[in-house]
């Protein structure tokens, strides 16, 4: 097989590059080890960017999000059980946020690949990325128990943090930043229409909460647990006992119950690889980065990344200058870098570290009392949450 772009992973980042590159007139073959059933449903994020809506829009993905999803002008942040909500238009300019499911941003991007995109190759697993550094480089892989080779001209990573395109890259060429959190998050999915119209990030001596949602009947809801936790070890009337001790207030505010349907872990982690690009192989999304979900950046970075390198490839086709893919890395890396820093402050803003001391947490509450009291303060959270402007 041959193309242009080879995308090994089909999550958002790969699927909506496929698309901005088919709608650029380039052609492109994607690869994905799972079935369409398991991309389809895989949970993931759920808060898209102002940028990333209007990308999405602009390639024709966005028509069931603009029906079905959810516009969200700001956020609640509780501490000390006081509420203070964050208008988002008000300190940005007029951007927001829009809560949809990556499942559903994926259904979208799938249907439109095979409708009108290139080929889609499900169950096609990623073996080698192989001669990067040079003009030919190729993807070895393995579909309906055949091995083959797929020649590209590029080749994009977009298969994650454990995927084969990190490790074509030469060890010694690459620098690798982490942190790991001594906590993670339990989530549930719970039928039981939202308590609240937007999202609740709650800060308590007990632990971190986050109330979030899927749709107008469906709740997502998360709790601050020790790192290592088993999601099955907690009974269900015990994580709601626990969320309602969390999101406690002095106005009388209820948190609405309802059967669980699902319970995971999620451990937080900052990881960032540099470089993002090499020869003619670049990395995208959680190949490149990962960060904890407190700031809601992840499929959002994964979008900057693929927007940047579409762009760049149609200059170098309409003007023959590899200039903007030769500063790929460099310019993903200045939006990486500030969304790790937001997901951090974030992290450390909500998150009572379980050596904390009672300075720390002192600290921790005069933070939240600053941006509660300061439009300043104010403004650089809600500019940080809205996202980042693609370069």
């Amino acid at each position: 097989m041959r193309t242009t772009v080879g995308i090994v992973g089909a999550g958002p980042a790969g699927l909506l590059l496929a698309r901005l590159l088919h709608n650029a007139g380039i052609d492109s073959v994607v690869l994905e080890s799972r079935d369409r059933a398991y991309v389809e449903q895989r949970q993931r994020a759920g808060i898209l960017e102002q940028g990333t809506v209007d990308v999405l829009r602009a390639a024709g993905a966005g028509g069931r999000m603009d029906r079905e999803g959810l516009p969200h002008d700001g956020i609640e942040l509780r501490f000390a059980r006081r509420r203070h909500r964050v208008d988002f238009p008000a300190l940005t300019g007029g951007r927001s946020v829009m809560v949809y499911a990556q499942t559903e941003v994926c259904k979208d991007l799938i249907a439109l690949q095979l409708e009108a995109g290139g080929p889609l190759l499900f169950e096609a697993e990623a073996l080698a990325v192989e001669d990067a550094g040079t003009d030919h480089p190729r993807v070895r892989f393995r579909h309906q128990g055949v091995e083959d080779v797929l020649e590209c001209d590029y080749v994009v990573g977009c298969d994650g943090s454990w995927g084969v395109a990190r490790r074509a890259i030469p060890a010694a060429a690459t620098r690798v930043f982490e942190r790991t959190y001594p906590f993670g998050w339990l989530g549930i999915l719970a039928d039981v229409p939202p308590s609240h119209d937007e999202l609740v990030y709650a800060r308590h001596d007990r632990g971190f909460a986050l109330l979030s949602m899927r749709s107008p009947a469906v709740s997502r809801l998360y709790l601050q647990v020790p790192e290592g936790t088993d999601a099955q070890a907690w009974g269900d009337e015990e994580i709601w006992d626990e969320l309602e001790r969390r999101f406690e207030t002095d106005d009388g505010w209820k948190l609405e119950r309802g059967r669980i349907t699902q319970k995971s872990v999620t451990p937080m982690r900052s990881h960032v690889h540099e470089p993002m690009r090499h020869g003619r192989l670049f990395l995208a999304g959680d190949a490149a980065h990962i960060v904890p979900p407190t700031g809601a950046k992840g499929l959002n970075l994964a979008v900057g990344d693929v927007v940047t390198f579409a762009r760049a490839l149609t200059h170098q086709r309409d003007t023959g200058s590899a200039a903007l893919l030769e500063a790929y890395s460099e310019t993903c890396l200045r939006r990486v870098w500030q969304a790790e820093r937001f997901s951090y402050d974030m992290t450390t803003l909500l998150h009572p570290a379980p050596d904390a001391t009672p300075f720390e947490d002192r600290l921790q509450l005069a933070r939240l009392e600053r941006i509660a009291s300061s439009r300043a303060a104010e403004t650089d959270l809600a500019e940080g949450y809205t996202g980042f402007p693609f370069e």
